[in-house]
């Protein structure tokens, strides 16, 4: 499955492609750092403009909604490009695969559902990093560029509600939350990659005998077939049972995420110490923080099913090396 950062062939496109990847992602990052320092100056100006009728004029405020569609024009053209090198940069390395499957075919072909492990679980593959891997590599440089923030805004908010003086409190409370939330869904849906492992095992085998029975209407016995069947609709149904209680525990922690930075704002909102350009800077710093440290938590159905897949297909080349090594 790593051959694309071993094998000299394709050494340029994962050694230089990932420093593409690493410099275009946090560049990026940056740019979303300047659009948090743009909400603070702006809702500062809203709250001027508002209160003191007459004392912002109008070529001030449509300057500052320029200067937001300047950088946010840049994120999206930064972003365009970065998605479009990662879709070629993961395609060469389903490419290495898929070309190492072919040159071990012979063996290859004897392991049950060769073709589909070939074909679909480096789709799979391919995709899922996609998601996770730029996913995690954003989480922890918007995590290097907004810790530093949140804790130099956090100077001003010297208490928490029920709690009293704590320092850093923003801080502490984001790690907590977020920490919390991971444990809690983790335990909450540990039984969920071995059952998304099922699901495919026994899709594997149904698929199988569908397509055996393309050239064999032998293969096509209803009783066989709706046997298979019968284990795929099982596991289904199994799986949708588990993700009901799993996704009822995680939407109500997300939703109740969002009132988090509020409340612990409140004994310095009452207070009347900050003003709205503030709240508005730390509160989408603190979810900026929080977000990234929440990664798992909001990708654990795709890690779930990354799970499954690198099982399968280190299943399927330690059946290969078992082959060679049988042969020889």
């Amino acid at each position: 499955m790593f051959k694309f950062f071993i094998d000299k062939e394709w050494r340029l496109w994962s050694i230089l492609g990932s420093l593409f990847i690493l410099i275009s992602t946090w560049y990026q990052v940056q740019l979303d750092v300047k659009i948090n320092e743009w909400f603070g100056a702006f809702y500062d100006t809203l709250q001027k403009a508002l209160s003191k009728p007459g004392s912002v004029s109008l070529d001030e405020f449509v300057g500052y909604l320029w200067t937001f569609a300047g950088v946010a024009g840049l994120w999206i053209i930064i972003a365009i490009i970065t998605g479009f090198f990662v879709s070629h940069w993961l395609f060469r390395w389903r490419t290495s695969m898929v070309n190492y499957y072919h040159d071990v075919w012979q063996k290859a072909r004897l392991v049950e559902g060769a073709a589909q492990r070939v074909q679909e679980d480096t789709v799979k593959f391919g995709r899922i990093m996609e998601s996770l891997g730029v996913g995690l590599l954003d989480s922890i440089m918007t995590l290097a560029a907004f810790l530093p923030i949140l804790y130099v805004l956090s100077k001003k908010v010297t208490e928490l509600p029920y709690l009293g003086q704590v320092d850093n409190a923003l801080i502490w409370v984001a790690i907590v939350t977020a920490a919390g939330g991971t444990a809690f869904l983790a335990a909450v849906g540990i039984k969920l990659p071995g059952i998304e492992y099922r699901i495919q095992k026994e899709e594997a085998a149904y698929r199988k005998e569908l397509v055996l029975g393309e050239d064999n209407l032998d293969r096509m016995q209803p009783a066989t077939v709706n046997e298979l069947f019968n284990n795929v609709r099982k596991i289904n149904y199994i799986s949708y049972a588990h993700y009901l209680y799993f996704n009822a525990c995680k939407w109500s922690y997300f939703q109740g995420m969002v009132i988090v930075p509020y409340l612990a704002l409140a004994p310095t909102i009452i207070t009347g110490a900050v003003t709205l350009g503030f709240i508005q800077q730390i509160t989408r710093a603190f979810g900026r923080v929080e977000g990234s440290l929440q990664y798992l938590v909001k990708s654990w159905t795709t890690i779930i099913e990354l799970i499954s897949v690198v099982k399968r297909l280190k299943e399927f080349e330690a059946s290969i090396n078992d082959s060679k090594e049988t042969s020889s």
